[in-house]
């Protein structure tokens, strides 16, 4: 599999983890994320690093239940230390609305390891 399309499902797994049971380390979610790092919301909110490092401090396991599923994972471009990713993410959680959006993230990869550096997301009707 693909190095970039494995790290989008990795840091999913992560991240479901984290707001579903609060389970992993906070530290283990937000090392994925580069301190450059930028992320347009499905509102069309801006957080830069700090803003989303607050979001997941104060989320661990504000979600019982929650499940992440990934699909139409697509390499948009990729070059020697970084590609574009577009995939869409359902969540759903018991007794609540699903929630679809399409996400595409720009990754890089440095002394082997790969982060974020940009994920942009839109709501899917």
């Amino acid at each position: 599999m693909n190095r970039y399309v494995q790290e989008i499902i990795d840091a999913h797994v992560l991240i479901e983890k984290w707001l579903g049971k609060r389970e992993g380390t906070l530290e283990a979610l937000l090392s994925r994320f580069g301190a450059d790092f930028t992320m347009i919301a499905p509102t069309g909110a801006r957080m830069d690093y700090a803003a989303v490092a607050a979001f997941f401090a104060s989320q661990g396991g504000s979600r019982p239940g929650l499940r992440i599923a990934l699909d139409a994972l697509t390499v948009v471009t990729q070059w020697q230390d970084g590609a574009v990713v577009h995939y869409r993410e359902t969540q759903t959680r018991p007794d609540q609305p699903v929630n679809v959006r399409w996400s595409t993230a720009v990754l890089h990869q440095k002394e082997g390891a790969i982060s974020w550096r940009l994920l942009h997301e839109t709501a899917h009707p």
